[in-house]
Order: structure tokens, then C-alpha cells, then sequence
């Protein structure tokens, strides 16, 4: 690896090696106990959350696109890796999570990392705070002690099986999850170095196996020992009928490790003052999610809390990330058996405090205040991740915020009938100016204000139509404030402008931004509509419009709508002869638009 690639090992030496060393050592130990618990929560081994962490770890921080990013197994993907092993089994989580890497490979490689960026911010509080719901209520029974439970998949029927089985609570476990629970409360506060989970976890331990040995159920008793090696490296059993079985699993677990490693990648911009590459960030996730599965890992993603602590305890590269997985799997080699002690009791307040971190309540809260369309995005996001399934409530977000998007935008489009202000001494058009005594038979003046696209196109067709029924000689349209235009939207402007010339009428388009008149230019209507009649002012396309009046028309008219219109209002006959020249050289009489 070459020590400038990116920047991210730039003038690196002995002293950042140092801080490296440190912040990752501090890391690694905070992603012990989490990286068990998130595999039991999962309904693995424990282990299995130990080699996520030890590969994915190394290869994410070696091949991502930030540099202070710590991956590994995460909270936000428990509801779905303990619906696919439910559903499927371990050995088809493995093989979904290596397609989820294929998938989060290809789409860094399509550079979709600014893509997945765009959710909105409604859909991703509410999955969010759907998911630690989940993951605290989920761990009541541990919490409990309870026994006898039937694994369920669905959130009700969990919640019913603790129901049922209230009355085989522990009060071992409850001392036990207790004390564990203290110790992560106080200590943050006391001292804010240390790591709370893993003293919580010693601490409660021994009181379990010193004070009352036997009576709660810990990993060995439930998954058995952990085994203090790697396991062997093998390759998954990828057939057509897996592909097609999996391709919807992979595809959330995919969709979920990008979303999830690109949140985790804006926070240690925003704490750090850097940049990620989003684009590697998914190519580094990919890459980790196709080996770790070949080593038995369940899939990882970005962590925000390690990633934040890793910043916190001074990493300045991503050797510290390296480290982290180090430290983890000397862990594994020389500890292992002992963790096999760990009450599950103990688990459970490490991953309630985990799910309360990440509930985000403050800023759910604070959207449904707002009481806006965001806030139902955000409460239907919330229900279908805690009682449906993570997948189907963010395309249900997802489509809801598009729908409610396209009729926000289409609330926004303004289009007003204007003539110019005598009293503005650059006559700018106004629609106040627009009255039955002063309204020009022969040219009529539109500004369009907002997006011309399919949610609003058919609506500013007609908008124009029904007032233009009367027929006038020009239609100018003024498009200033027309940022952005479809093809839907270009489709109904070429209705109208075909069924304006249609009737003898010419159509003249002033002050339009780049990119429709790109759309224009591109669907060949510039030329329809004709070259010369696109102006850079309103001023410009008002004086090409009076060469195109008739002036017997003219004679007698009292609109007055245009300082020209004394003048021309004296005078009978055909046509105003005017030789055309081109309005950006002509001297103008002051009607500036």
C-alpha cells in the first residue's frame, strides 16, 4: 500500500503511529462485548460477532473511503440477520451477506455513494428509532431471565412470548443485568475514558460466578465455548436457488450497510473537519462484506459510536482501525474461554443502551413537532420497522416521500399573467399591473415560477391554455425562475407552443436558465419555437413582440398596456411594417422586464 494514497497515510510517522496505537487498543476493547452481543442478538454464536469484527474491522478501515471509519458488526442490522436466520439459517445468512458485499462492491464502483445519500432524513430517524425499539424490547427477556421462550420473528409475537412467560422471571438475572446496568450509567460520568460496557460486563460477571455461581444462564451454558481460533476458511455454496432465494435479504442488508457506513462516514467529517470518499467507502464495505463471510462473520457496516470513540481517543489514520481488529483477535486467542462466563444477563443492558444511543429520540421529536408531511413519513417509517419488516417500511418511506414530494412541488408553480409597470422606472412586469381596462388583446406575458416537471407539467399547460383562449398574436413566456425542466414538462411545453403556432400566433421565450433550454435545445423544440426568439431580457422579447402586431388591431385600442401603446393606438392600417433587427442591437425605449 503506498503511504500517500489519498492523503490517508500522508506524512505519516512514529508519533501518529503512537496515537494510532492507543485510540485503536481503546476501540478494540470497547468492541468486545459489543461485537458478542450484537451476534447473540442476531441469534448466532458469539464468536461469529468477533471474526465480523477482527476482518470486517482490518478491511474496512484498510480499503474505505474515510479514514476514521471502525466497522463491524452493528445494532441497526439485528432485526434483519435475526429475521434471515430465523427464516433461513446461519449457513444462508453467510451467503447473503457475501452478496450484499457483491452488491455494495458494484454500487461504489457505479459511484451510487452520493445516491444513497439522498434518503430522506424522515425515513432514516424513523427506521433508526424502529430498529432500537426493536433491539431493547428484544432483550427484555435476557433482562428478566426468563425461560421457556419460542423464538418469534414478528415483534408482536415476541412481544407476546415475554408476556406468557412473565412469571419464570429470574431474580438473579434482574440483580445481575442490574448491577451491569449501573456500572454503564456511572461510569461514563465518573470516568468518561474508561470502557463502561466492558466493566460492566466483568463487574457483573463476578458477581454472578462469586456470590450466586449457576443460577443464570451465561454464553457457555446457551451457545456453548467460544473458541479461542479463527475458524476455517470456506467458501459459501452459491447456487442459482440461493440467488434467487436470498436476492431480496442481500438486498436490505446491502441497502442498510450503505446507508448505515455513509451516516457513520458524515459524523467523523463532521468531527474531524474531513472528507470521505463515499464511493470507496462502499467499495471498502463491499470488499468486507465478501470475505468475512468467509471466515464465518455475520455482516458489518460502519459503526457511528466506535468510530466517534476511535476520534475521541486521537486516531489520525486508518492504522488504528487495523489496530482495533488486532486487539480483537488477540482477545479471541488469549481470553476466549473466560468470556464464556458472561451471564446473557449482562448482555442485555449493554445492548439496551446500545438501542437507546441510537433511538434518535430527540430528533423524532422534534420532526413530528414540525406537524408536516415529514412527520407522517417519519411515524409510518417508525410502525412498519417495528411491526412489518425494515425493508418494506423504507420503500414505503421512501415512495411516500417522493409522493408527497412531487405534490409539495407542484403546490410551488406559480404561473401569473404580468404587463409591464409604468410607475417602475425599469417597467418591470407585475401581475398587479393585469385588470380589465389594461390587458393587451394582441400579446400576452407569463412569468412561470418553479420546476416544469411531470407532477406539474399537464397543470401549467393548461394553466396557459385556458387564458390564451381569445387568441393573441405573441405569447411571451418569461422562464427565470424555471430552474429545472423534464421531458414531461418538455412535452407540455411543446403542446403548447405547437398549438400556439397552430393558430398563426408566435411564441417568444425571455430570460431562460441553461438547463431547460439544454432540454429544449436537445428535443429539437428550440428550433420549432426558433432561435431568434429566445432573448436574454423581457425588455428584448417585448420589443420583437411589437414588430408583430397588427395595427389595424392597434387603432383605437384603450388597454395602454405598453408605453408604445399611445402611439400605435393612433394609427390604422395593416400590418406594422418594422424591418426586424435584432433586438439585443436596437436602442429600447426602457421596457426592461
Amino acid at each position: 500500500m503506498k503511504a500517500s494514497m489519498n492523503g490517508r497515510f500522508q506524512n505519516y510517522g512514529l508519533q501518529a503511529f503512537q496515537k494510532d496505537l492507543m485510540s485503536g487498543l481503546i476501540v478494540g476493547i470497547v468492541a468486545i462485548p459489543l461485537g458478542m452481543a450484537f451476534a447473540i442478538a442476531s441469534g448466532v454464536k458469539p464468536e461469529y460477532g468477533l471474526y465480523t469484527t477482527i476482518v470486517a474491522g482490518i478491511l474496512i478501515s484498510l480499503f474505505g473511503g474515510s479514514k476514521f471509519q471502525i466497522g463491524g458488526p452493528t445494532g441497526a442490522f439485528i432485526p434483519i440477520l435475526f429475521a434471515i436466520v430465523m427464516q433461513y439459517g446461519y449457513e444462508n445468512l453467510l451467503i447473503a451477506g457475501f452478496m450484499a458485499g457483491i452488491m455494495l462492491l458494484l454500487m461504489g464502483l457505479f459511484k451510487l455513494g452520493g445516491v444513497i445519500k439522498f434518503i430522506p432524513r424522515p425515513v432514516t430517524i424513523g427506521f433508526t428509532t424502529g430498529i432500537a425499539v426493536t433491539i431493547f424490547c428484544g432483550q427484555i427477556a435476557n433482562f428478566l431471565g426468563l425461560t421457556g421462550l419460542a423464538k418469534q420473528e414478528s415483534f408482536l409475537s415476541s412481544m407476546k412470548e415475554i408476556g406468557l412467560h412473565l412469571s419464570t422471571v429470574n431474580i438473579y438475572s434482574v440483580l445481575t443485568a442490574l448491577i451491569c446496568l449501573a456500572i454503564m450509567i456511572m461510569v461514563p460520568k465518573w470516568f468518561p475514558k474508561l470502557p463502561a460496557s466492558l466493566l460492566g460486563l466483568l463487574a457483573s460477571t463476578l458477581a454472578a460466578s462469586l456470590f450466586y455461581p449457576g443460577q443464570v444462564e451465561t454464553i457457555g451454558s446457551t451457545y456453548g465455548a467460544i473458541s479461542s481460533s479463527l475458524p476455517a476458511f470456506h467458501v459459501p455454496d452459491l447456487t442459482m436457488e440461493h440467488f434467487q432465494t436470498l436476492l431480496k435479504p442481500a438486498f436490505a442488508i446491502a441497502m442498510l450497510g450503505g446507508i448505515e457506513s455513509l451516516l457513520s462516514a458524515v459524523v467523523a467529517d463532521g468531527m474531524t473537519g474531513t472528507r470521505h470518499n463515499s464511493n470507496r467507502e462502499l467499495i471498502g464495505q463491499g470488499i468486507a462484506n465478501i470475505v468475512t463471510p468467509l471466515f464465518g462473520g455475520i455482516p458489518a457496516t460502519g459503526a457511528i459510536a466506535r468510530t466517534a470513540t476511535n476520534i475521541k481517543s486521537g486516531a489520525v489514520s486508518p492504522v488504528s482501525g487495523v489496530v482495533h481488529g488486532v486487539v480483537v483477535l488477540l482477545v479471541l486467542l488469549l481470553f476466549a474461554p473466560y468470556a464464556s462466563m458472561i451471564p446473557l444477563a449482562s448482555m442485555a443492558p449493554v445492548l439496551m443502551i446500545v438501542a437507546w444511543n441510537m433511538s434518535e429520540r430527540k430528533a423524532f421529536a422534534h420532526v413530528l413537532k414540525t406537524r408536516t408531511a415529514d412527520s407522517l413519513v417519519l411515524v409510518i417509517t417508525f410502525v412498519l420497522t417495528v411491526f412489518a419488516d425494515l425493508t418494506i417500511a423504507v420503500q414505503i418511506g421512501l415512495l411516500l416521500s417522493a409522493v408527497l414530494f412531487v405534490k409539495h412541488m407542484s403546490s410551488l408553480l406559480v404561473t401569473k399573467k404580468v404587463l409591464p409597470d409604468p410607475s417602475d422606472k425599469n417597467a418591470r412586469v407585475s401581475a398587479d399591473m393585469v385588470n380589465k381596462h389594461r390587458n393587451c388583446p394582441q400579446i400576452s406575458i407569463y412569468t412561470v415560477d418553479g420546476a416544469l416537471f411531470f407532477g406539474v407539467a399537464r397543470m401549467f399547460e393548461q394553466a396557459i391554455m385556458e387564458e390564451i383562449h381569445y387568441k393573441p398574436k405573441v405569447l411571451i413566456i418569461k422562464m427565470d425562475s424555471v430552474l429545472y425542466m423534464d421531458t414531461t414538462g418538455e412535452s407540455n411545453f411543446a403542446s403548447l407552443v405547437q398549438h400556439f403556432q397552430k393558430s398563426g400566433g408566435t411564441v417568444i421565450i425571455s430570460e431562460i436558465q441553461d438547463q431547460p433550454r439544454q432540454v429544449l435545445h436537445k428535443t429539437g423544440l428550440d428550433e420549432i419555437i426558433g432561435p431568434e426568439r429566445f432573448l436574454d431580457s423581457t425588455g428584448e422579447a417585448i420589443q420583437y413582440a411589437l414588430t408583430k402586431l397588427n395595427a389595424a388591431q392597434c387603432a383605437g385600442c384603450k388597454q395602454f398596456a405598453f408605453r408604445e401603446c399611445h402611439e400605435l393606438s393612433g394609427h390604422a392600417g395593416a400590418e406594422v411594417q418594422r424591418e426586424h433587427i435584432p433586438a439585443r442591437k436596437r436602442n429600447l425605449p426602457g421596457v426592461n422586464g
